[in-house]
């Protein structure tokens, strides 16, 4: 008997999964080092840094709608190319010596990705069969993240030896061209995909329920990837916290380490569950990082010291696990195969506009005190969490039910 991986283990995951890797094996690097470079190097004020976050993350909302769209409607690996082909304008931040070139490079850097994400997460569906959609996006996770969890790793290393931020961040180049050459051996998404065929009469009249429930759980999702949105500030902020707080610039990175860590296992760990995904989603997503920001708050109060921080990271890494594994998986489940991409550059829309409502609220509230922006988190990411847990009896059966089609 074949081993069940080898089914969605494809050439084609493989190639989307690696590139992703070497995408965040440079940018996260960049990420981790950018409020350390921007507050700390070049002396711009905290809320200058939120700023930053919400430039990248507000605009970056309408490339992510038009990647999905753009995707369905001139083939989802050419998009989803140009947009990586763009990435290593942020390893252009090491030739800034000014904060608002740094911040328009970053702003562009994080425009091309959310270009691209949308159609990436489309192709995975394209080459993976429908029950194996959850095992594939928390493999992709785990690569992703977990290339990036290296990224903060050298940079921790880097650092902590002396090497300037500028060779660092321009040495970030190399991985991010050798994403966009994996991700051009991909086969899958060359052409725009084939509308769906519509379902017999009496099939649509007995499914009526059941697409009922499906037009809910996307509705819920989006929902509540918005609330989210509202929660998920940048990392930078508890990278900065911490370094202020320890007085150690270094442990900053250590705590980005940690984060993207375990979000790379449990990506991994819970892609092959097939049943619960929406509470796991609700409770095991939004839930987590609500408590997460709570300890981060405590560290940033002056209690916990570094432990507080890296306990409130390992949550929120968490939780980023839980949510990028489930949340393409639940509307792939339930979204046509030839307008998913569509449909992930609304998720990424949204999730947009609250990172962008986020990070100029959290910058505001750094200036005030330190551990405000936290709480507000936490408040945040607590009301996704009860908005999904309240409408899982409407929509539970059709993010868990099986679906024939292949996708």
């Amino acid at each position: 008997m074949a081993d069940p991986a080898r089914r969605w283990r494809t050439p084609d995951l493989w190639r989307i999964s690696f590139s992703a890797f070497f995408a965040d094996l440079g940018y996260q690097a960049v990420l981790a080092l950018f409020p350390l470079y921007l507050v700390l190097h070049l002396g711009a004020p905290v809320w200058v840094f939120g700023l930053s976050q919400a430039l990248a993350y507000g605009p970056g909302a309408l490339f992510g709608y038009w990647g999905g769209r753009l995707g369905d409607r001139y083939g989802r690996r050419k998009i989803a190319l140009i947009g990586n082909a763009f990435l290593p304008l942020l390893a252009l931040i090491g030739l800034a010596g000014v904060p608002w070139l740094a911040v328009l490079l970053l702003a562009a850097g994080w425009w091309a990705r959310n270009l691209r994400s949308p159609p990436r997460r489309a192709l995975v569906t394209e080459t993976v069969p429908a029950a194996d959609h959850g095992s594939a996006f928390g493999f992709l996770h785990a690569l992703d993240v977990g290339g990036g969890m290296l990224a903060a790793v050298y940079a921790f290393l880097l650092l902590e030896g002396g090497v300037p931020y500028r060779d660092i961040l321009l040495g970030t180049a190399l991985p991010l061209v050798v994403s966009t050459a994996v991700l051009w051996g991909v086969r899958v998404g060359r052409s725009p995909p084939a509308p769906e065929a519509a379902a017999p009469p009496a099939s649509r009249t007995t499914s009526t329920p059941g697409a009922g429930a499906a037009r809910g759980l996307v509705g819920a999702i989006l929902a509540a990837t918005l609330l989210y949105g509202f929660a998920s500030y940048s990392i930078g902020f508890p990278v900065l916290s911490t370094a202020q707080t320890t007085g150690v610039p270094a442990f900053g990175v250590l705590v980005f380490i940690v984060f993207l860590g375990v979000s790379a296992v449990v990506g991994l760990a819970i892609g092959g569950i097939r049943v619960g995904r929406v509470r796991l989603l609700g409770l095991g997503g939004y839930g987590l990082a609500s408590v997460g920001s709570v300890l981060l708050a405590l560290g940033a109060a002056g209690f916990g010291g570094l432990a507080a921080f890296l306990s409130g990271a390992a949550l929120l890494g968490a939780a980023l696990g839980t949510v990028e594994t489930f949340e393409p998986t639940l509307l792939a489940r339930v979204v046509p195969s030839d307008r998913r991409s569509r449909e992930f550059g609304r998720l990424t829309a949204f999730r947009s506009v609250g990172l962008f409502v986020a990070n100029l609220v959290l910058g505001l509230l750094f200036v005030v005190n330190p551990a405000y922006p936290y709480l507000y988190a936490s408040v945040a990411a607590g009301a996704a969490a009860l908005l999904i847990v309240a409408w899982l009896p409407r929509i539970g059966a059709a993010g868990d039910a099986p679906r024939d089609r292949s996708g």
